[in-house]
């Protein structure tokens, strides 16, 4: 590889890490609140990411390698947060909608419903349902069998149905 190669490599993954960015941050926000919270571990992931970047396998899933940061990166901050303050569970669980009026309590049903569902359900169904992510890359981004996230999934799915009728 010539000179000018080496120097466009970073630059090509600096670019693809940020043309992610949009998507790193809604995932953060279903995984921690308030959205300050949520935007510092975007933060995180990428300053992670370009500083692993020779970890990654040009050719490879870059949004599932940079969603699996970003839970290593929560999870580490979770566990951080546990040895010196309880969570405040509650915080920031009021989620803005814009609209009329039906939409609004509409909305707010639906978000109200996704909220109850155990974490493991609600990350499967945003990786899958909200990020377009196929049941295999959700399954390696959540370290876990394909199966499992079918499963999560169907019971993600039941759980807001049953909320919603």
């Amino acid at each position: 590889m010539g000179e000018k190669e080496c120097e466009a490599a970073p630059d090509v993954f600096a670019a693809a890490v940020a043309a992610e960015i949009p998507r790193l941050r809604r995932f953060a926000r279903v995984l921690i609140r308030p959205a300050e919270a949520a935007d510092d571990l975007v933060q995180e992931t990428v300053l992670r990411a370009i500083g692993a970047r020779t970890q990654f396998t040009p050719g490879t899933n870059l949004r599932a390698w940079l969603f699996v940061i970003l839970r290593n990166a929560r999870n580490a901050e979770l566990r951080r947060l546990r040895r010196f303050s309880p969570l405040d569970d509650e915080a920031g669980q009021a989620i803005p909608v814009s609209g009329g009026q039906e939409e609004r309590h509409a909305m707010t049903d639906v978000a109200a419903a996704f909220l109850r569902l155990p974490p493991t359900q609600r990350e499967a169904l945003w990786l899958v349902v909200v990020e377009g992510m196929d049941y295999a890359a959700a399954a390696a981004v959540l370290r876990i069998p394909v199966g499992t996230v079918r499963s999560r999934l169907s019971r993600a799915r039941d759980a807001l149905r049953a909320a919603m009728e």
